[in-house]
C-alpha cells in the first residue's frame, strides 16, 4: 500500500481538485497510454495548472518554450495527493477492474463511458487500498465529480456501484480503519474540459 506524506497543506477543497485531476490524468492514460509514464506525469503536472492553462488559452507558441510560472502552493498540494492515487491505481488496475466488473454484472467495463470508468477506478482504489480514507468520502467525491465531468445519471451509476462495493468491505463506511487484511495488489482548478457521454444505469 502507498504511504502518503503530504508536505504541503491541503484543504477539502483542494482534496476535490487533487481527485479531479487524478480523474483527469486516468481518463487520458486509458485512451492513450504513455510509453514513460514519469516523464508523462510531470508534463501533465507541469501543464495542467490553472494559471498555465489562462497563460496559453488562446496563444500559440510557434515551436517556442514559453516560461511557465512556478507552481503554487496548491499545485504544489495537489500533486502530492493526486499523484499518489493515479499511480496506486495503475498498479492495482487488475484487482481495482475486476471488482468494478463484478458490481456490473450486466454492463461491461470496456464498454463504460470513460469518465465514468476512471472515477470508479480511483474511487476503488481509495476504498480497497487506502485506509486513511473513509468509503463515504470516497463514494461522495465520486458521485459529486461524475455529476460535474459527465452527467446526472453518471452520478447515479457511479453511487449505486460504490454502495454495493462499500457493503462489501471489512470495515464501516465511516472508518478509516482495515479490520481485515487489505485486498493483495495485482501484477503487473481549471482543467480541460472531458466529455458528457451517456451512462448506463446500475440493474
Amino acid at each position: 500500500m502507498l504511504a502518503l506524506l503530504l508536505p504541503h497543506a491541503l484543504g477539502m477543497g483542494t482534496r476535490r481538485q487533487a481527485r479531479e485531476r487524478a480523474v483527469q490524468f486516468l481518463f487520458q492514460n486509458d485512451h492513450n497510454p504513455p510509453e514513460d509514464l514519469g516523464e508523462t506525469l510531470d508534463h501533465f503536472w507541469r501543464y495542467q495548472r490553472p494559471l498555465v492553462i489562462e497563460l496559453l488559452e488562446g496563444k500559440t507558441n510557434w515551436g517556442q518554450e514559453k516560461a511557465l510560472p512556478p507552481p503554487t502552493d496548491d499545485d504544489l498540494a495537489i500533486r502530492d495527493f493526486a499523484e499518489p492515487l493515479v499511480l496506486g491505481v495503475l498498479e492495482n488496475i487488475k484487482e481495482i477492474d475486476n471488482r468494478i466488473q463484478d458490481l456490473a454484472a450486466n454492463w461491461d467495463l470496456s464498454r463504460m463511458a470513460g469518465v465514468d470508468r476512471s472515477i470508479l477506478r480511483l474511487a476503488a482504489y481509495e476504498m480497497l487500498y487506502r485506509d486513511d480514507i473513509p468509503p463515504v468520502v470516497a463514494i461522495n467525491e465520486a458521485v459529486d465529480i461524475a455529476k460535474k465531468f459527465s452527467t446526472d445519471e453518471s452520478g447515479k451509476f457511479v453511487n449505486g456501484i460504490l454502495d454495493n462495493m462499500a457493503a462489501r468491505l471489512s470495515r464501516p463506511r465511516h472508518s478509516t480503519e482495515m479490520t481485515a487484511k487489505p485486498v493483495e495488489p495485482a501484477n503487473e482548478v481549471k482543467l480541460q474540459p472531458l466529455p458528457k457521454p451517456s451512462t448506463p444505469e446500475v440493474s
